[in-house]
């Protein structure tokens, strides 16, 4: 597949070796925020939430919080807020300042999405990009974005990502590749050459939280939390983030396990519904592409439930992984 939209290029390809070599940065507390696609409501909402720790937590966006923000004021917005912390490029981001159209939107769509779909991504992005050069300060700081970053939360170990664990659009974080029953070879090579315990990704828009055997006394996992700005579930407009940190979540969480001293929860996103929707519609009004792509999902809910994303094996509760659920 070699049509815009649907190509992973070369340059989104680091490997995950790659992981292993970056410098860590500690943390106690740390809020993983995947696929805020320019939801200033959601972002007020997880500003509160962490607000309200005990101690400063940090802050990181893997990539994607752009994406309907095409106005000035709500472009701007976004990115000086999201920008005043840690953050890496999402495919949205890596293709605003992309002297070509050739990757399209970037998002490296597999065969089972919808051409339809496609191109109205590429639609949607080349209006981003158009709002994107207007903001020329702003720009320089995205493409200055890494691809990937690593922390380390008590003695767990984190390679944050936005693909997965080779390239930045890559899908084998999707739910349905880490389902595969061949998955397991390349997952814990993945988990070797980074030298991490945990992945926390997003990019593919809907939540995963899966356990892996990697050796005889190591286990792996993957979080992925779908998205912050988008509702995850049918009939739940919430969207979701990851919460890693030394202490348990104080706020409502999908499910939290503890792995290596941490505890890792998916955090239900509570933003206002009602007023995102209006400012969604003031950029995209009814017939156009983010309109038709993406309206029903934002009112309705994506067909997709919390126990997909939380397998019922993943869901017991383990000597080495007790877990928490709302």
């Amino acid at each position: 597949m070699s049509e815009p939209g649907r190509i992973c290029p070369l340059r989104y390809r680091y490997g995950a070796d790659a992981i292993a070599r970056a410098e860590p940065r500690k943390a106690q507390t740390l809020y993983i925020i995947g696929g805020l696609y320019g939801n200033i409501p959601a972002l007020d909402a997880i500003e509160a939430m962490t607000a309200t720790e005990t101690s400063a937590p940090t802050l990181c966006f893997n990539g994607d919080f752009n994406w309907f923000n095409v106005a000035n004021r709500d472009f701007s917005e976004i990115n000086l807020r999201v920008l005043a912390n840690d953050a890496i490029l999402g495919n949205v981001e890596a293709e605003l300042d992309a002297l070509l159209d050739d990757a399209g939107c970037g998002c490296a769509y597999p065969s089972s999405v919808d051409a339809g779909i496609v191109e109205r991504s590429n639609q949607i992005h080349r209006q981003l990009k158009t709002t994107a050069g207007r903001h020329k300060s702003l720009l320089k700081r995205i493409s200055q974005l890494p691809m990937y970053l690593r922390y380390q939360v008590a003695d767990c170990r984190i390679g944050i990502v936005h693909g997965d664990a080779d390239s930045l659009a890559g899908w084998r974080f999707d739910i349905n590749a880490l389902d595969e029953p061949n998955a397991s070879p390349w997952i814990r090579s993945a988990f070797e050459s980074a030298d991490v315990d945990l992945f926390a990704s997003t990019h593919t828009c809907l939540p995963a939280m899966r356990h892996f055997d990697i050796a005889s006394n190591r286990e792996g996992w993957v979080v992925n939390n779908g998205s912050a700005g988008m509702p995850n579930f049918a009939g739940d407009l919430t969207g979701l983030c990851t919460r890693i940190s030394t202490t348990p979540s104080p706020h409502p969480v999908l499910h939290e396990i503890e792995i290596a001293g941490a505890f890792v929860a998916l955090l239900p996103v509570r933003f206002d519904a009602e007023r995102w929707i209006s400012e969604f519609l003031m950029q995209w009004p009814p017939g156009s592409p983010a309109w038709l792509s993406y309206f029903e999902r934002m009112t309705k809910g994506p067909s997709f439930s919390p126990c997909r994303a939380i397998a019922p094996t993943q869901r017991a509760t383990s000597a080495h992984s007790p877990a928490r659920n709302i």
